[in-house]
């Protein structure tokens, strides 16, 4: 099952933190950093798709940083800095507390390359980027004790089984027209 269908079912679950309002708030602020970064497009080139390729490259690099969290802490430690981190405000310490500086440097270089945008873009994009994959991906925790109980979305997207089938941004977009 993909994560988009995870998703789904964490919204149709009431004992998941999923719900149609979350995923509304996460795509509209989706929609409000293209908007943002959209508004410079004269300037940069910047549209909503560039929005997108700069989520899923940093989706990409929290995955890496879950795995690793998973394997040496647990899962539930995985767990725990989803639902610290998890928001739709810019947060630095949820960057800071997933990624070393050269990983952060190593991010905005290939995000940048990757997009055309100006490293100082990205750079600026990551504080909101990275709280708004985890908010995300704290849908399918449990709703009364979201440390425990297992969380299929944040499951699904470490992709224990190593198929490769996972990306935010596309997920992201489901979720988006899902809601219109």
């Amino acid at each position: 099952m993909g994560l988009f269908d995870q998703i789904l079912g964490a919204v149709a679950n009431p004992n998941q933190q999923g719900s149609l309002g979350e995923l509304g708030t996460i795509v509209n602020t989706v929609q409000q950093l293209s908007d943002t970064y959209g508004g410079q497009s004269q300037r940069t080139g910047t549209d909503p798709s560039t929005i997108q390729s700069v989520l899923s490259i940093v989706g990409g690099q929290v995955r890496s940083a879950l795995q690793q969290k998973q394997a040496t802490d647990g899962n539930e430690a995985a767990q725990t800095l989803v639902n610290q981190y998890a928001g739709t405000s810019p947060n630095p310490q949820a960057v800071d507390s997933l990624f070393s500086p050269q990983i952060q440097q190593q991010v905005t270089e290939v995000a940048a390359q990757r997009t055309g945008l100006d490293a100082g873009i990205v750079q600026q994009l990551l504080p909101l980027a990275v709280p708004l994959v985890l908010k995300f991906l704290q849908s399918g925790a449990n709703a009364q004790n979201p440390e425990t109980g297992g969380n299929p979305v944040l499951n699904s997207f470490l992709d224990a089984d190593g198929d490769g089938d996972v990306d935010i941004a596309d997920a992201i977009q489901m979720a988006s027209r899902y809601m219109r």
